[in-house]
């Protein structure tokens, strides 16, 4: 059986299969950059499909010890590099890098792999500006390598249905989408802490802050996991989620660039740091025969959506779920949740919302969308198979550019009349410098 028919034969199936079974020459090798948390969970995928761990790599040895400690068992003796250059320089075999490393070196670094070409799979949000969103985006159509951005609900079948069954007019016309999540535990609505801590042994802090400017390493502050709340290094609660929350309906509904980014209920919004609350108000212009749209993300806990959206969640679940997002449309409601991974329908005339395979009128819509077996499986099989991403930089690109239009306006403390395509706030010429950074070079 050939190879592409035996893969379709077993889409459906939750098993990942050994490469073994495809032969040897379907080994990728695999490098990591930036060993933290987040990057363990594809090590792993890379472990159960067969391929692999050529290196880690991170400026703290620390990560890259707990690492190699932590996969010892399956991965062996793993090469360590603590700059990204090197890696992509000495290792002339390597097929592949997973980047996991803070918001402010993902565009950097994906820039040299590209370059390298090498095929690319990073986290959310793909890149720290909006400005770093369009290189990056422009240089994917060019550099014949195979790229994946880190927004794992793509591959959730209930996203793809949820895509189906609002294209398909089950919903009618899309108003507003909302989004909600609660108060998050990074920094927010403050300065940087006085002083300076020992930094931690071998790690080289000026390489963590990297393109961003320099500061005076403090411990608990920023390394790890809490450099998503400050400016320098990730954009706080929008940075975060934008990918995941606004992949659905930006794919469903066609979503170009909104024509207003507005901000409201913005509580100790920071000079340095993301706002310990805020709503974001992104509007999208009518285009053909689909109307106007906003989507609106309400994080911090103090807005929520209003009672027409909360009222059919408790009715059907006994409460709003902790973080959510309902798309409201002229014929009823689609619940999909924070990851977009959920797929509940709610027409005018329901009593509650039903899963989509329990949904008498949902059931009707055929499936069009194909189906995958694994967001990190998706990116490798299309490496072997010379395929496609469900989610590749110019999708993610695009959800990021959209998020951190956002982040524009809100340290702005302005709303905007946004020309998406020129990156410009009409009248604002202020926010031309806030959609782009000055790098520092040194390590780049």
């Amino acid at each position: 059986m050939k190879r592409r028919t035996f893969l379709a034969a077993v889409a459906a199936a939750p098993v990942i299969l050994p490469r073994t079974v495809f032969g040897a020459n379907d080994r990728l090798n695999i490098a990591f950059i930036g060993m933290g948390g987040q990057i363990q969970g594809h090590v792993r995928n890379t472990l159960q499909l067969g391929h692999h761990v050529a290196a880690f790599c991170d400026v703290d040895p620390n990560q890259i010890t707990n690492s190699q400690n932590r996969h010892k068992a399956k991965a062996g003796s793993v090469k360590a590099y603590a700059d990204y250059r090197e890696l992509l320089e000495k290792e002339k075999s390597l097929d592949a890098v997973v980047i996991a490393t803070p918001d402010h070196w993902h565009a950097p670094i994906c820039t040299a792999a590209m370059k390298a070409k090498k095929h690319v799979f990073c986290e959310k949000p793909l890149t720290h500006t909006i400005a770093e969103s369009r290189s990056l985006r422009k240089i994917s159509r060019t550099s014949k390598v195979v790229t994946q951005t880190g927004n794992q609900g793509s591959a959730s079948p209930n996203l793809r249905r949820s895509i189906e069954l609002i294209q398909s007019g089950l919903l009618g016309q899309v108003s507003n989408v909302h989004v909600w999540h609660p108060a998050h535990g990074w920094p927010n609505g403050g300065v940087r802490p006085p002083g300076e801590d020992p930094v931690p042994s071998g790690m080289n802090w000026d390489f963590w802050c990297g393109p961003a400017p320099s500061r005076p390493y403090k411990n608990g502050i920023y390394h790890p996991a809490k450099w998503r709340g400050w400016y320098d290094f990730g954009n706080g609660s929008i940075g975060d989620f934008c990918c995941h929350s606004f992949n659905m309906p930006v794919r469903a509904l066609n979503l170009g660039y909104p024509s207003r980014v507005e901000t409201s209920n913005v509580q100790k919004a920071g000079l340095e740091t993301y706002a310990k609350t805020v709503t974001h108000t992104f509007h999208f212009p009518a285009k053909g025969s689909r109307a106007a749209v906003n989507l609106i993300y309400y994080t911090g806990g103090v807005d929520m959506p209003p009672k027409h959206i909360t009222d059919p969640l408790i009715g059907t679940f006994g409460n709003i779920p902790r973080v959510g997002a309902v798309v409201e449309a002229e014929h009823g409601l689609l619940s999909s949740g924070l990851w977009n991974s959920q797929c509940y329908v709610k027409l005018k005339g329901d009593k509650k919302f039903a899963g989509h395979t329990n949904h008498a009128e949902a059931k009707k819509v055929p499936q069009r969308l194909p189906r995958a077996n694994g967001h990190f499986r998706e990116w490798t099989d299309a490496i072997l198979n010379n395929g496609k991403t469900f989610a590749p930089f110019e999708i993610g690109g695009h959800l990021t550019e959209i998020g951190l239009s956002g982040i524009v306006a809100l340290k702005l403390q302005r709303n905007l009349d946004w020309d998406g395509q020129a990156m410009k706030a009409k009248g604002i010429p202020e926010a031309a410098a806030l959609t782009r950074k000055q790098n520092r070079t040194k390590w780049l």
